[in-house]
């Protein structure tokens, strides 16, 4: 196949290997009962280009394909969409190989100078981290249901920027109900960087601590607190698939949607005292017993 000429309408050959984006789970509330919700299914994605590992990135999977196409666009790896021969998604070993009629000479200069953003996602260091994961082993922690309530309204003091300016993520370091630094910045990858580096410049131990983040639980940031040592990680926000899976590998107690009174627990139900159950009131009181988990 010869490369298009310039004024032809041209398509790459691509798959179409679109997955379901979220998966149900099953998880615990603030009543100790199960209950079945549907969690983001994150997924790792490693491109090659012309057989040439660039970057895994963290997807939904919904549109993979066009997901590469585009960051390839973005990136400036790839400038005509007509040098690109073909896309092909494999989910069996997470890669998508994307091959050119003619492979881009300066693209060492194009990694050299790759710069890590500050948003939300950082997928470039995703597979760094995978590396050390079957070394990380965290210790066991045990907390009150009541202690988790405090803890959440002793942080409705802080996220001082978001509550002024908003567009930012907050972190904290905590113990037990107190919060021993709170951090934020325009995401929360950088939040939970600020408190690794204050923890590893003041010896800090994470055996006994607690991380607080306002953002959701993706596989890196149960990664990140993992290899800080901290065994109990609660959110406000909501919870991945592949965060929930490595939450289970490395021993991470993985709270979600904690707000009020009211939070689901997706791993380590059992490091969980439920000693202040709010009232039962609605749907909320409904589901099997815990006992029934088999937990």
């Amino acid at each position: 196949m010869h490369k298009p000429t310039p004024d032809m309408m041209y398509k790459p050959d691509m798959t179409d290997a679109g997955l379901d984006a979220s998966a149900p789970v099953s998880a615990v509330d603030e009543f100790c009962k199960i209950r079945t919700s549907y969690i983001a299914a994150e997924r790792p994605l490693t491109l090659y280009l012309d057989k040439r590992e660039i970057v895994t990135v963290m997807t939904l999977g919904t549109q993979p394909e066009l997901l590469i196409l585009g960051w390839l666009r973005n990136q400036h790896m790839v400038t005509d969409i007509n040098n690109i021969k073909s896309i092909q998604v494999d989910w069996e070993t997470d890669s998508v190989a994307v091959t050119t009629y003619q492979p881009a000479d300066n693209i060492e200069e194009k990694l050299n100078k790759r710069t890590i953003t500050t948003g939300c996602g950082q997928g470039t260091v995703f597979g760094a981290l995978m590396d050390n994961i079957d070394k990380i082993r965290l210790p066991e922690i045990n907390i009150k249901q009541s202690t988790i309530y405090d803890l959440l309204k002793n942080l409705n003091e802080y996220n001082e920027i978001y509550k002024r300016a908003g567009a930012v993520h907050g972190c904290a370091l905590c113990q037990q109900s107190s919060i021993l630094n709170f951090v934020e910045d325009v995401g929360r990858h950088n939040a939970v960087d600020a408190i690794a580096g204050s923890m590893w410049f003041n010896q800090i131990g994470g055996n006994d601590k607690i991380f607080y983040t306002t953002g959701r639980l993706t596989s890196e940031m149960v990664i990140k607190v993992a290899q800080m040592g901290i065994p109990l990680l609660l959110s406000r926000s909501g919870v991945t698939q592949m965060g929930r899976e490595l939450a289970r590998k490395v021993g991470v107690t993985l709270i979600a949607r904690a707000k009020g009174r009211h939070f689901l627990i997706y791993n380590g139900t059992e490091n969980v005292q439920f000693d202040a159950m709010p009232r039962a009131s609605g749907s909320r009181n409904t589901g099997a017993n815990i006992q029934q988990m088999g937990t």
